[in-house]
């Protein structure tokens, strides 16, 4: 079986691999909550991009500044940063996406002084001209912010730089989960879950030296016929591995998602050539959205329907956060498109706080059979 060990312990634990490499490297950290965080400009100033996945155990001191009903990846992400569990940290940045983040910023701004504090304010509306030009102008203002910040000049250079070596990761997370369509038995579901979680904690070029040390061994290997069910997943943020191992031990196979953690984060490429800010920005605001974005009543949901169909799915799984109210607001909507195309879908709402996992199994594998 391929390796995938170095994956797996970032994964398992990224605070504790944030820290160990801070204290080889001397890197600064830049913490971030959304994948519309433009993240090549944090490389290009030196720093390591850090994805804030939220708290794995209980939470306490973020309930004194959040209502019980955030959801758990704001409110874990607080916590952590109350209680010292990111003191790697130099800074963060909130992307203004949801009404949950955006609160997170200020809450973060009066009580987390000892990093660095930068505000994305994004245009929510992405289908207009003057929607094109207000992105531009944010990445524009988020990349002097970030200069002064890190006390770092970001070249035109170096930005170029980390723009290539993103869209490879890009191509390579690709590559990846189109090894795994093709035959999910090559490499279990929990294992690309570890790797494209990795990718947004690992320091960038030592991430793409594995993946590609990964791809290699997914490639040779011939795995054997999986005649199961075909599923997608889609939603926010996944922070279930067993989730994969319920599935699959149900007789089916994740074989592509839509989620923020997944295939969000590296769909799309940005344009190597011309005005390396100008490209990142054109990016951003043409990329696959979320619902946290809008581009027409039917974009999202054309988008899913396509997806389950050229990945030839039996059924799509919504995996959502609790109280994430732009996921569960689009719902009724997607679940009537899909199923309108004949796609069966079950809606799993999920926090990431500790729990029982035997409501989870007994939904999915009903689902399963009945599909």
């Amino acid at each position: 079986m391929p390796d995938v060990s170095i994956f797996r312990a970032a994964a398992h634990d990224p605070e504790k691999y944030a820290r160990e490499l801070k204290k080889k490297t001397g890197k600064k950290f830049v913490g971030y909550l959304c994948s519309y965080t433009p993240e090549e400009f944090i490389h290009a100033a030196g720093a390591i991009p850090f994805r804030l996945f939220g708290a794995s155990g209980p939470v306490t001191p973020a309930d004194a500044h959040l209502q019980s009903y955030c959801c758990s990846l704001v409110r874990g992400s607080l916590d952590n940063a109350l209680t010292g569990r990111l003191d790697f940290l130099d800074g963060a940045v909130f992307p203004h996406t949801c009404d949950s983040v955006q609160r997170l910023s200020d809450i973060w701004r009066l009580n987390i002084t000892d990093c660095f504090h930068i505000d994305a304010v994004l245009p929510v509306k992405l289908n207009t001209e003057s929607a094109r030009q207000y992105m531009a102008g944010v990445v524009k203002k988020f990349r002097r912010d970030l200069e002064e910040k890190l006390g770092a000049e970001i070249t035109d250079e170096k930005l170029r730089n980390s723009i290539s070596i993103y869209n490879e990761i890009r191509r390579g997370l690709k590559r990846l989960y189109e090894l795994r369509a093709s035959n999910p038995s090559v490499l279990s579901g929990s294992d690309v879950h570890a790797a494209v979680k990795s990718a947004m904690i690992m320091e960038r070029a030592e991430f793409l030296a594995a993946l590609k040390g990964l791809i290699e061994q997914v490639d040779a290997s011939k795995g054997h016929e999986i005649k199961g069910k075909r599923l997608v997943v889609t939603g926010g943020t996944c922070s279930l591995p067993d989730l994969y191992g319920i599935i699959e031990n149900a007789g089916a196979a994740v074989v592509w998602d839509d989620l923020c953690t997944g295939s969000r984060y590296f769909e799309s490429l940005t344009a190597e050539a011309g005005g390396p800010e100008s490209a990142i920005a054109e990016r951003y605001y043409d990329r696959i959205i979320c619902p946290a974005k809008h581009k027409g009543a039917r974009e999202w949901g054309k988008y899913l329907v396509q997806t389950a169909v050229e990945r030839n799915a039996d059924g799509v799984i919504f995996l959502v956060l609790k109280f994430c109210d732009p996921h569960a607001f689009d719902y009724p909507y997607m679940k009537s498109l899909l199923e309108g195309a004949g796609i069966p879908c079950i809606l799993i709402e999920f926090d990431d706080q500790p729990a029982g996992s035997e409501g989870l199994r007994t939904r999915l594998e009903t689902f399963i059979e009945m599909i």
